[in-house]
């Protein structure tokens, strides 16, 4: 069997996170940090495309990767439509809609889409996104909410909470990812808690519906935030703020960093403590809320994310829900060895490659409650 020489790109906003794999071999990583200046120019972030590209060069040629000796490339996606988890084929199709114009929100990691497809159209290599952002597969059930045009949807953490899963079954375990249940809450700026059963992510809470985070306000009376919508304090994009960047711990204790908190609490802030303690109890809420999907029934709870370095946090949410089932404490995040390992799973003929033109066709029944009925709308009656 031939080695196959992978380029993986996981793209954020203020850094370019690249490796290249021989298989499932490590040849070089390289975070290549961008600063304020070198950005400042570019507007919509499909113009730092050449900019970002020049740098993923230097470093692979710094690093001694010839761009010609790759097999393969795979990008974390960016804001793609709802779709299953795994490998999805880069098309001309997926990158019109990743910069699509009425887009407002673009996240950087689709120009590592926009590099792979130009990778594929001048080496005639495969390339593919993996666990992207936009993989839906919350159950019908667990999708209703009491207003119709408020669906609930799945978004975030895949590629990590998946890949912490499967390897938790693999080595803690013995068994395979898609026998066992899992509950995993990636704990970061944001964060995801997913409920996985029989290889499937059936029911989940992002950080706008429940817990909050270090940048996230988390769920809150949907009475008080219509009216403080409409209080004329705010515009649209100040309270999208208050949730979404300056929310959480940042908007208690004016820090975004976990650090920082829990040194206010050794010097004895007991308002630091409380808010931190707050919201490792709603992270401990949020996984016993999807433990009820599974009537208890979960194999493991597993931390994850950079939070999960904290021995205070990953004890306190630990003696909360250990009563559901043991917890693992994987802290990190391991996107780029989750990206690689899938698209070797891919190449080896282990995982369908899925198309992106038969993933839309069917985007809209994947986030309805009956299949052929528009989300948000009452199906008719008799």
């Amino acid at each position: 069997m031939s080695t196959e020489r992978i380029l993986v790109m996981n793209l954020g906003s203020t850094s370019s996170k690249i490796a290249v794999y021989d298989d499932d071999k490590e040849v070089f990583n390289d975070t290549i940090r961008h600063t304020t200046e070198e950005l400042a120019p570019f507007g919509d972030v499909t113009e730092q495309y050449e900019f970002r590209y020049n740098k993923i060069k230097e470093s692979m040629a710094a690093n001694g990767v010839s761009i010609d000796s790759l097999t393969a490339a795979v990008s974390r996606g960016g804001n793609i439509l709802p779709c299953p988890h795994g490998a999805i084929s880069i098309d001309q199709a997926m990158i019109d809609f990743l910069t699509r114009p009425e887009d407002l929100a673009k996240h950087p990691s689709l120009i590592g889409s926009m590099i792979a497809f130009d990778l594929h159209k001048e080496y005639g290599i495969p390339v593919c996104i993996y666990d992207a952002i936009g993989t839906d597969e919350k159950m019908p059930v667990a999708r209703v909410s009491g207003v119709p045009e408020l669906p609930h949807f799945t978004v975030g953490h895949t590629l990590n909470t998946r890949a912490m899963a499967i390897k938790c079954a693999e080595e803690k375990l013995g068994k395979k990812f898609d026998e066992c249940t899992f509950i995993v809450a990636h704990l970061g700026g944001g964060s995801s808690i997913r409920l996985y059963k029989d290889g499937v992510n059936i029911d989940s809470v992002n950080d706008d519906e429940g817990n909050f985070t270090p940048e996230r306000g988390g769920g809150v009376s949907a009475k008080r935030l219509v009216d403080l919508c409409y209080s004329g304090k705010y515009t649209y994009k100040e309270a999208m703020k208050l949730f979404h960047g300056k929310g959480g711990l940042i908007a208690h204790l004016g820090t975004a960093d976990a650090r920082d908190v829990e040194k206010m609490i050794a010097d004895g802030d007991d308002y630091a403590k409380i808010v931190y303690e707050a919201m490792c109890l709603t992270v401990a809420k949020d996984i016993s809320k999807l433990a009820a999907t599974v009537c208890g029934k979960v194999d493991r709870i597993i931390l994850t994310g950079g939070i999960a370095y904290s021995k205070y946090v990953a004890e306190y949410i630990t003696e909360h829900v250990s009563f559901i089932a043991p917890v693992e404490v994987m802290p990190g995040e391991f996107e780029m060895e989750a990206l690689a390992a899938g698209a070797l799973r891919v190449l080896r003929g282990e995982e369908e490659l899925q198309d992106f033109g038969e993933i839309a066709k069917t985007a809209e029944d994947r986030i309805s409650i009956v299949p052929g009925v528009k989300p948000g709308t009452v199906p008719k009656r008799g």
